[in-house]
């Protein structure tokens, strides 16, 4: 992957060149799943998480979970939970706007006085074609997607998985900027577009 490529995916189209990470160790929870799905989505966040060589936590000191991801059906169903909207600022008009657009995910951030990720919240719209996807496809998606700060563009045309023989797995090249982005000589925050060709390096080691 170029440096071309890799600054492609975390330019955002408002705010230019953003990259952030996690600095916290991640203390993932799941809401609307069964037992089954909830342990495969927590198995593809830890999946991604050791192949960052980052840490996961069984509770974050200041906020008890610190990733939240919520499966749902409509849309509307966000504004009927308790305390959401003191999560994510202005939820109504945000709901109204996904639901206007047809989205089918969202993931709302919230930055540490580093720039770091310091939570985030995922939201998943389960509509006819996301229903039809394996839980394991859906979640190692969702995992790949919550560990950095992605521009909005970085994925719409190009899943970041790819057909392995039998089983769906990271594409490589995702899989390289991910743990290049946690190599501890990186920053947890960037808005330099140097910093994409720091990652193209360190991807060629």
């Amino acid at each position: 992957m170029t440096a071309d490529d890799i600054e492609a995916l975390f330019t955002r189209s408002a705010d230019g060149y953003v990259f952030a990470r996690w600095a916290r160790p991640i203390v993932p929870v799941v809401f609307g799943v069964d037992d089954a799905t909830l342990a495969t989505v927590k198995g593809a966040i830890e999946a991604v998480v050791t192949l960052a060589g980052h840490r996961m936590a069984e509770t974050d000191p200041d906020q008890g979970a610190n990733l939240m991801v919520f499966f749902f059906r409509d849309w509307s169903e966000l504004l009927e939970v308790p305390d959401l909207d003191r999560l994510v600022e202005g939820l109504g008009p945000l709901v109204a706007r996904l639901e206007a657009e047809g989205a089918s995910q969202y993931r709302h951030f919230r930055f540490e006085d580093s720039g770091a990720i310091r939570a985030c919240i995922a939201f998943v719209r389960m509509d006819a074609a996301l229903s039809e996807l394996p839980a394991e496809v859906l979640a190692l998606g969702l995992a790949a997607q919550v560990v950095l700060l992605w521009s909005e563009r970085a994925f719409r045309d190009r899943s970041p998985l790819a057909q392995a023989a039998d089983h769906v797995i990271l594409r490589p090249d995702v899989a390289g900027v991910i743990r290049a982005a946690y190599d501890p000589v990186m920053p947890v925050m960037s808005r330099d577009r140097v910093h994409a060709l720091r990652l193209a390096a360190r991807i060629g080691v």
